[in-house]
């Protein structure tokens, strides 16, 4: 069932240099689109058969899914490994000669850490010739630097809602790219598993099976190449490659260190003093099945009651 959300534009900025972004966009904690900064030499370099060559043959694991909406939670997608030149090239495809599942088959590379469970992403060691291109905006300090992401998508790829628990710039060097994005006080109408929302359509949304999405306030926008979204920690985001798409994502701490989960390579893990207090929340939850049903049910309502108190703020929107 198509939605009728109402769409809310990103706004817009250009001549943003760091003190700008720290100043009027930064505070706001709300996303925008940063519009005519200088990414460097990528933003005419980076075609499909520069990439491949420059980037070379070692192998790179990826996402091929014979539908163009990528699930995370439903895994209805397979990983192969592919040289990265071969992988490039495929992407770009409409239809493909050589494929894994079937002519229409859609990729995604997430670039990853030499040693996944180890090592953080950064495009200056895993890519290390393309990232000599491309100048990443300066608007946060060196120790808050958590990740650069390489992404690149086959045309009309679609991947899942989920959030990230840092603070990231989005930055489209090639193609076209759909962002929806849904503000964290929505949470309760996005049918959470983790860090990602079951509402992988949310044009299309199935109401019946998800009748509170209706709820939720959709923002949205369009990146041109050479765009920059800014996407608070939290934000949760859907996207499409318009056309072949290929991107850096910067992540960097909002928080202290201290405050995020030192195992943590992908940037998905809750900090940890959210994460302690889901788990006394999983342990209350389970003491209060102890008792009866309207017992079980007016102490919930109690416990809800003091969340909303304590914890819900009346500033943040």
């Amino acid at each position: 069932m198509e939605i009728k959300q109402q769409k809310i534009s990103l706004p817009e900025y250009t001549n943003v240099d760091r003190d700008r972004f720290l100043q009027d966009i930064y505070p706001l904690r709300k996303p925008v689109v940063v519009k005519g900064l200088h990414l460097g030499a990528c933003s005419t370099k980076w075609t499909v058969d520069y990439i491949s060559k420059t980037g070379g043959s070692k192998e790179v694991k990826i996402h091929v899914s014979e539908l163009p909406q990528m699930d995370f939670i439903r895994k209805n997608f397979l990983y192969r490994t592919l040289p990265f030149d071969i992988f490039v090239q495929r992407a770009a495809e409409e239809k493909h000669t050589a494929f894994f599942i079937s002519e229409n088959e859609k990729y995604y590379l997430r670039s990853l850490g030499e040693d996944p469970r180890k090592d953080i992403a950064d495009i200056s060691k895993q890519f290390p010739h393309l990232a000599t291109d491309i100048q990443i905006p300066e608007f946060f300090e060196k120790d808050q630097f958590f990740s650069s992401v390489f992404r690149i998508s086959s045309p009309g790829l679609q991947l899942w809602t989920h959030y990230d628990v840092m603070d990231n710039l989005l930055i489209q060097v090639t193609g076209k790219k759909r962002v929806v994005l849904y503000s964290p006080r929505d949470a309760p109408y996005l049918y959470l598993s983790g860090d990602k929302s079951e509402v992988l359509d949310v044009d299309n949304t199935d109401l019946v099976k998800y009748p509170l999405f209706s709820h939720a306030r959709r923002y949205e926008c369009y990146l041109e190449a050479g765009d920059v979204l800014f996407i608070p920690a939290l934000w949760f985001h859907n996207t499409v490659a318009v056309g072949f798409g290929v991107g850096v994502n910067v992540f960097w701490k909002h928080l202290p260190s201290q405050c995020y989960d030192k195992t943590d390579t992908y940037g998905n893990k809750d900090p940890s003093a959210a994460s302690r207090a889901m788990q006394i929340l999983d342990r209350a939850l389970k003491t209060l099945e102890e008792l009866p049903e309207e017992y079980r049910d007016f102490y919930a309502r109690r416990m809800v009651l003091r969340v909303q108190a304590k914890a819900y703020s009346t500033n943040y929107e």
